[in-house]
């Protein structure tokens, strides 16, 4: 997957969503402002917001974009990130794409974020991938399946 995951590091228009599963199994989607690092994505989100607590209650989700040539879709676990190092690296690649974020007591906070993110702090999550699916909107077009290492 070494050509897509160079396609999530650039500046890619297209709208990242977030799916989780509510307490009662019932599907939940949201677009988040993900970020892919290392081998992971990262998003924010507040406390109190359903995606979060479906998180802390199920923390399989997936993450869906459309980028120029493909669209993916990656199943995977999200984990709130509290290690300060990791926190402060996501949130300068945060801030070199526009949005000023920083870290304040193991959180993210900011002048502004999406309204559906709730009030500051945000906490920042991880997912780890764990199959990705990706289907070619451009020449030779066809589908594939990732699979990652646990």
């Amino acid at each position: 997957m070494v050509s897509t995951a160079r396609q999530f590091g650039k500046d890619s228009r297209g709208s990242y969503w977030l799916s989780t599963v509510r307490p009662d199994g019932r599907p939940h989607a949201t677009a988040v402002g993900a970020l892919w690092v290392d081998g992971r994505f990262y998003f924010t989100s507040g406390p109190r917001t359903r995606k979060s607590r479906n998180i802390a209650e199920n923390r399989s989700c997936v993450i869906s974009v459309s980028l120029d040539d493909i669209d993916l879709v990656v199943e995977g676990s999200a984990t709130r990130v509290t290690d300060d190092a990791t926190l402060h690296r996501i949130a300068e690649r945060y801030a070199a794409q526009g949005w000023p974020a920083r870290v304040s007591d193991g959180a993210f906070t900011a002048e502004y974020s999406a309204p559906s993110a709730g009030p500051p702090p945000w906490d920042v999550y991880e997912v780890t991938p764990v199959t990705a699916f990706g289907v070619a909107t451009a020449e030779p077009y066809g589908a594939t399946r990732w699979r990652f290492a646990g």
